[in-house]
């Protein structure tokens, strides 16, 4: 059994930063690759960046390096440290967690879902 717990989001200005934190229990944490997605109203759930089990990095190319992920599998958590955040970036921002080292971008890959935080950012 494994369990995801996001928080962190918020409401913030065009340009302003928030931290988003990820939680995990159950599985072995540390073998597990964390993909960061993002859902925005009428729009299908989109890949926005992952780091594998060996602390390898990858985004996607929206976000055009102003987010950054980073894990401490001390505490069992993920970061996504959002900077520079854009009213494009409005969304409810999922943690995944799936039964390999390697990352995806393909939400079906993921076997373990997060309940999700919402991110808003006004113009």
């Amino acid at each position: 059994q494994v369990q995801l717990v996001e928080s962190g989001g918020g409401l913030v200005q065009a340009g302003g930063s928030l931290r988003l934190s990820c939680t995990g229990s159950g599985r072995t944490f540390s073998r597990s690759a964390m993909g960061w997605f993002r859902q925005a109203p009428g729009k299908e759930r989109e890949f926005a960046g992952a780091i594998s089990g060996r602390t390898i990095t990858y985004y996607a190319d929206s976000i055009k390096g102003r987010f950054t992920i980073s894990r401490d599998d001390a505490k069992n958590t993920v970061y996504l440290q959002m900077n520079s955040l854009r009213p494009e970036d409005t969304a409810v921002y999922y943690c995944a967690a799936r039964n390999s080292a390697s990352y995806s971008r393909g939400p079906s890959d993921y076997d373990y879902w997060g309940q999700g935080t919402q991110v808003t950012v006004s113009s």
